[in-house]
């Protein structure tokens, strides 16, 4: 003989409830304009540095040394430079590791490439 159906209850899915939480939007605005016044001051403290290795490369003949000094130099201003703008009262201690991070990017590649605009014909 044929076995009865069994009718198969499904039980209720449960219930996924989203609640954002409180999106200060006044703090957010505050802290994108104070990373970007951080960025332009490494920015600024970039091509000061890169005119510095620039003056060194043109003063001392041995350009391998030159070389190996001014790359010591951008190195020792990054290793600093959080602690440079604690020191003027930019507190840069409170960006996001990552957001330092792009200001360090941003200040090695402008430094080098600051350094070969003012080694070159123009500025000689």
């Amino acid at each position: 003989m044929a076995k009865k159906r069994r009718l198969i209850q499904e039980e209720p899915e449960e219930e996924y409830n989203f609640t954002p939480t409180d999106f200060d939007e006044r703090e957010f605005l505050l802290k994108g304009i104070y990373s970007t016044k951080v960025m332009i001051l490494a920015i600024i403290l970039a091509i000061i540095i890169g005119f510095v290795a620039a003056q060194i490369w043109s003063f001392v003949d041995d350009k391998t040394i030159v070389a190996v000094v001014d790359t010591l130099l951008v190195f020792f201003v990054v290793a600093i430079m959080k602690k440079l703008f604690v020191a003027v009262n930019i507190r840069a201690d409170l960006l996001e590791t990552k957001t330092m991070l792009g200001n360090y990017l941003v200040f090695l590649i402008l430094a080098l490439g600051s350094c070969i605009l003012f080694i070159n014909a123009p500025f000689i």
